[in-house]
């Protein structure tokens, strides 16, 4: 089993910054991609921003020029920074990643973690 822990969510001010962190842990062969999702109040699960085995990235428009996406490979963890953030971007972010297991590739979810952002 692998397990998605996720961090730095809270409450900013319009215009503030933010960042957040993902560890994967358990039974990893490889991470194949990881990234970030987002849920607002009434609305459906969005791909915020994805990075690939070879470190390649990308982005939904909304995000683009305002968020990056990084990851240290040798802790299994991804990081999201995110600057000049507006109250749209007020949502529950989730961490994902496919993951080669002994199972073979699999998709795993985070818990979430509330991001709020006040104007």
């Amino acid at each position: 089993q692998v397990q998605l822990v996720e961090s730095g969510g809270g409450l900013v001010q319009a215009g503030g910054s933010l960042r957040l962190s993902c560890a994967a842990s358990g039974s990893i062969f490889s991470i194949n991609a990881m990234g970030w999702y987002r849920q607002a109040p009434g609305k459906q699960r969005e791909s915020v921003a994805q990075i690939i085995g070879g470190g390649s990235s990308t982005y939904a428009d909304s995000v683009k020029g305002r968020f990056t996406i990084s990851r240290l490979y040798a802790k299994n963890t991804v990081y999201l920074q995110m600057s000049s953030l507006k109250p749209e971007d007020t949502a529950v972010y989730y961490c994902n990643a496919v993951v080669t297991t002994p199972g073979g590739q699999e998709y795993f979810w985070g818990q979430g973690t509330q991001v709020t952002v006040s104007s």
